[in-house]
């Protein structure tokens, strides 16, 4: 307790000395109730994990995966079945969970960015092109680790960062509100020369040793037991972000290959480089998940085991809110594997649909009901807002937040929808995702219905412009189950749903200025309006300002962007994007921000289709060639 409430309750309790029984009572219990110290909080997110790859989510056929520890955890907490990620990828996940702000709003969608828009491959053969978006938050980011290290919190991350525009490019955990910041693979460092070899031993010099229960020594794991260790004397904030279940697909313990591989009914691999049976079946991956659930588990283990120095009497476990969850769906294939299977759900990372973003999620702390199972429909973006409720903390000011506080969810009903509220102050039944690479959707959830819009459906006879689902049929808050497959489209039987989904996805993503993909001009086959391209003739430049003479060829000329970078050369070149001005005389002008050193126009016309200039060559051929950017764009001398 602060000195300053102790002395409050101690004159509370002097004046009350003759009050009656019941109110000296009450009295009591909240002296009890203040006691608390502030909580801790450990926001576990790991990499890759599918919603069907916990054993507590078995929905159809029973997982293989052995995952004890988390099963124990969703006892002790809530269990989310309707659970999602910002976004089906990975960095744009991490950076809504730890910026608060949506993807489509931050401009941050998919993984690494910070590049001009190009195709990938064949200039030729791709139909449609990436929008620019950004590499990483910006520096200046109002992150949940900020806000708790001024309230006085000790910030710790460990493990995978991956929200700059390279796992160690700026701005680091360190700049951008984390005191002290590890990321050591551990056991998750690839064997050599392959997955076959190189297994742990109970060696002492073997820097994977051996434990005493079979298990090869992680040092991210082992990084976060340290920050607990060291810092449990203060409030602290761990953002434990686990390297585990992401590619490479391996495993150190010879003994869990082999134990899977007779668990599964498959031979013992003979070839490292492959593996294709399907579904989930893969016991290198199996190993992993079993792995993952072991060190996670050390991490309750210890709260559970230690007692809390700040709150005597107490173990740390009863005075730490822990949110476990995964960063989008899970890969079910890469690099020659199939890793996982997320049937029921449709498709996996990379993509908008159930399979990508539907992933696990169990809380548990003070005041959190226990062994709860809910149907609740909750986001990543969502643990913001709330772990600052839980923690009495308020919201930074000018700070938006596009997710919804689930405190009061989670501390009084946690199967009660109506406890989540949107910021307008109603029941939240929206949800909507952006995606505009890859697969090229958007998604919107309204209640139990899913709807998708398809960027890339022009000239695709496989792609339909617009798809519907009804996941659930839910009547007084009970959730039935009805084609979470997303198996049963029903845009054409419903044209009015489909235009009234479609409307309010355009608004919210109008709202949030979001970018979406264009049509690559210089694409080989057939595709509608392309020879009404517009063609930029020439650029030039005085003193800051930029001017580019373009010629429309039958479409009119929608959208100019300028694209620079400050550092072009540079091994983390990276490239941001300004607004540039079409004028009447057939020219476009922009200023060059300060510190400019490299630059290009992106010109977008009313068909949709991006040109670029001077043009970008293909990501595939800038890898090869070992090149940046800024060897093709224009130099700011």
């Amino acid at each position: 307790m602060k000195y300053k409430d102790f002395i409050t309750y101690v004159v509370a309790g002097v004046l009350c000395f003759n009050c009656t029984a019941q109110n000296s009572k009450v009295v009591n219990q909240k002296i009890q109730a203040t006691d608390r110290p502030e909580p801790n909080v450990i926001l576990l997110l790991t990499d890759d994990l599918g919603w069907q790859d916990v054993k507590v989510y078995d929905i159809d056929e029973p997982s293989p995966y052995e995952t004890p520890n988390l099963d124990a955890l969703a006892k002790k907490g809530v269990q989310f079945w309707q659970a999602y990620s910002p976004a089906p990828t990975c960095a744009p996940s991490r950076c809504a969970i730890m910026s608060g702000t949506h993807p489509a709003r931050a401009q941050k969608t998919h993984v690494v960015g910070g590049a001009p828009p190009t195709v990938y491959g064949n200039k030729n053969s791709q139909r449609i092109i990436d929008p620019w978006y950004s590499g990483r938050m910006p520096e200046n980011e109002m992150t949940l680790a900020r806000v708790l290290q001024q309230k006085g919190y000790t910030t710790g991350h460990t493990g995978k960062w991956h929200m700059a525009i390279n796992h160690f490019a700026f701005p680091q955990p360190t700049d951008q509100g984390f005191d002290v910041s590890t990321a050591d693979r551990g056991a998750t460092s690839p064997q050599k020369p392959h997955r076959l070899t190189d297994f742990a031993t109970t060696k002492a010099d073997d820097p994977f040793r051996l434990d005493e229960n079979g298990f090869p020594f992680h040092q991210n794991s082992q990084d976060a037991l340290n920050f607990l260790k060291e810092n449990k004397q203060d409030p602290f904030f761990l953002y434990y972000a686990t390297f585990l279940v992401h590619a490479p697909i391996h495993t150190r313990s010879k003994a869990l290959l082999e134990k899977y591989c007779e668990k599964l009914g498959v031979p013992f691999p003979t070839d490292p480089n492959h593996w294709d049976v399907k579904g989930q079946n893969n016991p290198y991956y199996a190993a992993m998940v079993e792995m993952l659930d072991y060190y996670v588990g050390q991490v309750f283990d210890y709260l559970e085991t230690t007692d809390d120095p700040r709150w005597p009497g107490h173990k740390l476990s009863e005075n730490t809110y822990i949110i476990f969850t995964s960063d989008n769906g899970g890969m079910e294939n890469a690099h020659g594997d199939v890793v996982t299977d997320n049937y029921p759900l449709d498709k996996g990372k990379i993509n908008a649909k159930e399979g990508g973003t539907r992933v696990p999620l169990l809380i548990s702390g003070p005041g959190i009901k226990k062994g709860v199972e809910s149907d609740v429909v909750v986001n990543g973006l969502d643990f913001y807002p709330t772990i600052l409720s839980l923690l009495d903390i308020e919201k930074p000011k000018d700070k938006h937040l596009d997710g919804a506080d689930l405190s009061t969810l989670l501390l009084e009903d946690p199967t009660d929808s109506k406890l989540v509220l949107d910021n307008n102050g109603n029941e939240r039944t929206t949800m909507m995702w952006h995606f505009p690479h890859a697969s090229y959707q958007s998604t919107l959830r309204v209640g139990d219905y899913k709807f998708i819009r398809n960027y890339d459906y022009k000239n695709n006879s496989k792609t339909p412009e617009f798809e519907l689902y009804k996941l659930y049929a839910t009547n007084n808050g009970v959730a039935e189950r009805a084609d979470i497959e997303e198996a049963n489209n029903l845009a054409t039987s419903n044209p009015e749903k489909i235009k009234e989904m479609n409307a309010q996805l355009t608004s919210i993503l109008t709202e949030m200025k979001a970018s979406y993909p264009s049509y690559n001009p210089y694409y080989k086959s057939e595709m509608e309006h392309k020879e009404t391209v517009p063609t930029v003739i020439s650029a030039s430049k005085d003193n800051n300002q930029v001017t580019f003479k373009f010629k429309e060829n039958g479409a009119k000329v929608v959208t100019a962007n300028l694209i620079y970078t400050t550092n072009g050369g540079h091994r983390y070149e990276e490239w941001f994007k300004a607004d540039a001005k079409i004028n009447a005389d057939g020219t476009i002008t922009a200023n060059l921000p300060k510190g400019t050193t490299h630059y290009i126009i992106n010109v977008i016309d009313t068909h949709n289709f991006l040109v670029s200039y001077p043009e970008m060559p293909t990501v595939k051929s800038l890898k090869k060639d070992k090149k940046n950017y800024s060897n093709y764009a224009l130099k700011n001398n």
